[in-house]
């Protein structure tokens, strides 16, 4: 038995095949062939039908599965429906329920099921649009047919009238699209039986009425303009697309063509209605297209409609205004990872609610963009408060928690508003000031929301740029280093000298630390830069060592980033620049920012006490600013405090602020007491220097010495110095 197989009923009663992918191609061909044989016009039996729908479901398959969608597959697959004479739209709906149905099942190959129904649903649309394509072709091609006929029918001579006549009649009835004839004051003269199976009638019904009478609500303002030109004889046809009112109250969509017969003298004397019914395919592209242009999970309207509708809104004439709410959860990142990706679907539902609710006004919508971001429009001719009451309306909607899985979860968003009068922007400017204008107040806590600064977008555009810019600009060359002097506060020696990292940008022209050091941080491109900057300080150290000898500066301070603390090639390649410099580590300084060693574990030390083992200095930079426990200066391996500039700002006259001289003096006493020196930042007049000096700081730097600049002048200082 169990080397047995055993055929079983499947689907529709039918055997299945082997297992493995033709035998299910098989199945679903044979499911195809069922469903559309009944209302296929064909002398063929159900078996060689499903012989001619199986290149067409393998061609399916291989559209499914190709690694790029292909729509062609599709449309090539509609065409050939026409060619089998699958031409009832009964036909195209069958095949359509089928492929949405089953050519997964069938034919997905245990793929990502998501994706394949997906793709499964856009040959669906290509299906339709070559059945549609093909289907029109050959109308056209029975519609020629048919006017020549009818024209050859008047035109004949009496003795070939009865087998013209007969020739048109065949035509006429065998016709697979709906025709009438009228008189040219509209009386219907004849109809055929697919023109009556459209509308769903009596012949009576139909032959008792006038042209005029069949308007409908849909009718294009032309239409009936251009049937008057017609029975005027003064155009011979035209096409429109027109809707018709069936007696049973629904609708019935039409290609119509129109065209004027003559007589043997030329004059009008009838009008030629040929009718191909649409109304099938059009409900499927309104289907299609609403599935295009609405979120599947909130059904709201997504990125594609909201576009549309914002594009619209920006293009009104003068007068009108527009104002926009970009919405973005708070936490939601943390409730997907904690409760998992279901329940943040269920709330993202709940929030497209309670969203829905808040814009009801005529010119209001609200779409989903994508995750956790919403947006809602208003347009009028006033929309300064309507903005304004819309974001309220959606934080009060937003108070109530959401239940789920019996958690009660709090709902929090951060709204940036953007609102202005129309022509002015366009939809992609007009959605960067207001994501940019979310992320704003989200960096101000969340929860609230925040109206649109220029400024604050054009500052935030500028950061992007730099942003963007910075990889290549470290590949071009665009950097480069200013010194700073460390002056010996005893005797007014140059001790040595602060690199300091400038960015000659091509449109800002030079950008300080400030500007971009906190986006490599950001991005990470701090660590190669941070290398560069080391390298070329030491490179610059040893050229001065070479040419002045011990005139030259001592020693060079570069400032390390927190990412470079915890990179792990930090010491090779402080080694490694100083070896290829010929440069000693005790002619380095590396400095490091106080709130970068808060809480320091030994991990994050362990470099640092390796380079200071070797002889680098290692500074405490900015010292005063942080919270650091006094007494972890006893494990930091340190051998510099630079003091903050902000303990100088008192002491620019005599006589100084007592209490920052006694601060001063007490770090400085406690330093000395370790071991360790004392630098002291921005140092801007000569009181300054002389207090300092009286506390018993060692070195300092500021502009009362020398601002930053080139290598070659601070050489010339420290020559100078050395002269002196």
């Amino acid at each position: 038995m169990g080397l047995l197989r055993f055929r079983r009923r499947g689907a529709y009663g039918v055997s299945a095949e082997p297992d493995g992918p033709e035998g299910r191609l098989r199945r679903f061909v044979t499911i195809w062939s069922r469903a559309v044989y009944p209302v296929t016009a064909t002398s063929l039996t159900r078996p060689e039908l499903e012989e001619q729908l199986l290149p067409l479901a393998r061609r399916l398959r291989e559209a499914l599965l190709e690694r790029a969608f292909d729509a062609e597959a599709g449309k090539t697959v509609g065409a050939a429906l026409v060619d089998a004479h699958c031409t009832d739209p009964d036909a195209l709906s069958s095949s359509l329920d089928c492929v949405d149905a089953y050519l997964v099942l069938y034919c997905g190959e245990d793929g990502p099921q998501e994706d394949l129904r997906t793709r499964a649903s856009r040959l669906q649309h290509a299906m339709a649009a070559g059945f549609a394509q093909a289907l029109r072709e050959r109308t056209l091609a029975e519609q020629e047919a048919i006017a020549q006929a009818a024209l050859r029918a008047q035109g004949v001579v009496a003795q070939a009238l009865h087998a013209s006549e007969a020739r048109f009649r065949a035509v006429f009835e065998g016709a697979a699209i709906g025709i009438g004839i009228a008189d040219l004051d509209g009386n219907v003269q004849q109809i055929n039986g697919a023109l009556l199976r459209m509308f769903g009638g009596s012949e009576q019904t139909l032959r008792g009425r006038k042209v005029q009478e069949l308007t409908h609500p849909e009718d294009a303002p032309q239409t009936w303009k251009l049937y008057d030109e017609l029975v005027r004889g003064d155009r011979e046809h035209y096409h429109t697309e027109k809707a018709f009112s069936r007696p049973d109250g629904t609708v019935l969509w039409t290609n119509l063509t129109v065209s004027l017969l003559r007589d043997a003298d030329g004059e009008p004397q009838y009008t030629l209605a040929l009718m191909e019914d649409t109304t099938e395919r059009r409900l499927l592209n309104l289907r299609l297209r609403y599935e295009a242009t609405h979120d599947a999970l909130t059904g709201l309207p997504n990125r594609t409609l909201f576009f549309e509708r914002l594009e619209k809104a920006l293009g009104a004439g003068p007068g009108q205004r527009f104002g926009l709410c970009y919405l973005d959860l708070d936490g939601f990142k943390t409730i997907n990872d904690s409760l998992g990706h279901a329940a943040g679907d269920r709330l993202l539902v709940e929030v497209a609610d309670r969203l829905q609710s808040c814009a009801t006004a005529p010119g209001e919508m609200v779409a989903r963009l994508g995750g956790d971001e919403f947006v809602a429009l208003t347009t009028g001719p006033d929309t300064r408060h309507e903005v304004d009451e819309l974001a309220a309306r959606i934080m009060n909607a937003l108070l109530a928690p959401v239940s789920i899985d019996g958690r009660e979860l709090t709902v929090r968003g951060s709204i940036g508003i953007v609102e202005g009068p129309a022509g002015e922007r366009s939809a992609a400017e007009v959605l960067r000031s207001a994501d940019i204008t979310m992320y704003r107040a989200k960096s101000a806590g969340g929860n609230r929301f925040e109206l649109a600064d220029p400024e604050a977008d054009a500052r935030a555009i500028t950061r992007h740029g730099l942003t963007t810019a910075l990889p290549a600009a470290l590949e071009r060359g665009e950097f480069f280093i200013e010194y700073q002097p460390l002056v010996h506060l005893g005797d007014g020696s140059v001790r040595g000298a602060e690199a300091l990292v400038r960015w000659l940008h091509p449109q800002h022209g030079v950008l300080g630390p400030d500007r971009f050091i906190p986006l490599a941080e950001h991005t990470g491109l701090i660590v190669p830069l941070g290398r560069w900057v080391l390298e070329e300080s030491v490179r610059q150290a040893g050229e001065w060592r070479e040419r002045n000898g011990d005139t030259a500066p001592v020693r060079i301070n570069v400032n390390l980033s927190p990412c470079q603390l915890t990179h792990p090639g930090l010491v090779q390649d402080t080694v490694d620049i100083l070896e290829r410099a010929g440069v000693a580590p005790e002619a380095l300084c590396l400095e490091v920012t106080e709130s970068a060693l808060i809480g320091a574990d030994d991990d994050l030390l362990k470099p640092l006490r390796r380079l200071a083992e070797m002889g680098v200095d290692i500074a405490l930079d900015d010292f005063g600013t942080g919270y650091s426990n006094l007494a972890n200066l006893r494990r930091l391996p340190v051998s510099v405090l630079k003091l903050d500039r902000s303990f100088t700002q008192g002491m620019q006259q005599f006589p100084a602020d007592p209490v920052d001289l006694k601060i001063v003096e007490g770090i400085v006493s406690l330093a000395h007491s370790l071991n360790l020196a004392v630098t002291v930042e921005g140092v801007e007049t000569g009181a300054q220097a002389e207090q300092l000096r009286i506390l018993g700081c060692d070195t300092a730097q500021g502009w009362y010495y020398a601002r930053p600049g080139p290598a070659d002048r601070l050489h010339e200082l420290a020559l100078v110095d050395a002269t002196g």
